[in-house]
């Protein structure tokens, strides 16, 4: 992994507000938010229900726009939703009316790629998240987990710079869920992708995440980051599952702490 200083910032995210409703019926949902996503990092955001971690995303994914503040991709203002950011969602969002082979190919024909890359680019990304061989099924046909492989896939297609995940893994069994944190990782590195992840799992963010940022309750303000380094011990051990150390629980029990301070008050 690169030196963090020495990253590239691909999203900085300036002083944003977002206030939904107007005047008497507003609603303060996120405030001075300042943020960095640095190139091949793994940004977990954790907090209370209904501290606005979907919302910062859907900003980012482009799909709203903040009241104050900026939000910049490379330099660039975000003004709408743009295949760089690739999405993925808690409920996978497919065509039911295509094969698994034409929902991973959709991006790349929208974008006019050649045919025969467009073959490379499916295969690739199908068998990278184990599908291989499922190309002509329909979605219907397919478990929670197996969607939301073909989502991934969909979304890999792109080569997209940033892939944001919200709570992706949040509807699926606990093995399945383990599967796909694995299958996750794996790509993570393999790709040298730069990720962010909303989840409300703290396991799931320190088994994931190279950085853990923890949001208030509404309105939503960062609390604390957390720069951890528990994925990329799994791989240096040649583990498949993170291996927990007094280290691992002193986090863990910081982050449950701040979560609980802010619902208990």
């Amino acid at each position: 992994m690169e030196n963090k200083d020495k990253q590239e910032v691909l999203i900085d995210i300036q002083n944003l507000e977002l206030i939904y409703g107007t005047k008497k019926n507003s609603v303060l949902a996120l405030d001075n938010i300042d943020l960095q996503i640095k190139r091949g990092e793994f940004l977990c955001v954790l907090g209370p229900s209904g501290c606005g971690k979907s919302t910062l995303l859907k900003i980012i994914a482009g799909f709203i726009k903040p009241t104050n503040g900026n939000c910049l991709m490379q330099g660039k203002f975000i003004t709408g939703p743009d295949w760089h950011r690739g999405v993925v969602f808690q409920s996978p969002t497919l065509y039911p009316w295509m094969s698994i082979k034409d929902n991973v190919e959709f991006g790349p024909k929208m974008r006019g790629i050649p045919e025969k890359e467009i073959e490379n680019i499916r295969e690739h990304f199908m068998e990278q998240v184990n599908l291989k061989g499922f190309e002509d099924k329909f979605t219907f046909e397919l478990s929670g987990g197996m969607k939301q492989r073909v989502a991934l896939a969909r979304v890999l297609a792109n080569y997209p710079q940033v892939i944001l995940m919200d709570e992706p893994l949040g509807a699926l069994d606990a093995l399945t869920r383990f599967n796909m944190q694995r299958l996750i990782r794996e790509i993570w590195k393999e790709n040298n992708s730069t990720i962010l992840l909303i989840t409300h799992d703290v396991d799931e963010a320190l088994s994931l995440g190279t950085r853990i940022v923890v949001m208030s309750k509404r309105p939503g303000k960062i609390l604390k980051e957390f720069n951890v380094d528990f994925t990329n011990i799994i791989f240096d051990n040649g583990s498949k599952h993170v291996l927990y150390s007094e280290n691992y629980f002193q986090v863990k029990n910081e982050i449950l702490d701040l979560i609980n301070s802010q619902i208990e008050e």
